[in-house]
């Protein structure tokens, strides 16, 4: 089992900027994927950025790219998520999402950002 715990959700004014963190704990040692997604009010969740844990490889959805940043502390066995220039679109609740080789993807509790002037 692995446990993800997230945090550093918010309220933020278009523009604004916040960091989500997601720590890792339990069976990390073949966790291959760590990554956030998010849903918002009455859409699909949808991908967000991943980043793979041997090379630190980064992807990211269109409409995040160039404002958004993921990140990994191996040492902390935490992802971050750097989120610049923040728009109301950006409004939903974000999960930290991790997956383990030939067993699975795991989900954090979620954590509500909200842009809004």
């Amino acid at each position: 089992q692995v446990q993800l715990v997230e945090s550093g959700g918010g309220s933020v004014q278009p523009g604004g900027s916040l960091r989500l963190s997601c720590a890792a704990s339990g069976s990390i040692f073949s966790i291959d994927v760590m990554g956030w997604y998010r849903q918002a009010p009455g859409k699909r969740t949808e991908l967000v950025a991943t980043i793979t844990t041997s090379d630190g490889n980064t992807n990211y959805a269109h409409s995040v790219k160039g404002r958004f940043t993921i990140s990994r502390d191996g040492a902390k066995n935490t992802v971050y998520l750097q989120m610049d220039s923040l728009k109301p679109e950006d409004t939903a609740v974000y999960y930290c999402y991790a997956r383990r080789t030939a067993v699975g993807g795991y989900w954090g509790q979620g954590t509500q950002v909200t842009v809004s002037s």
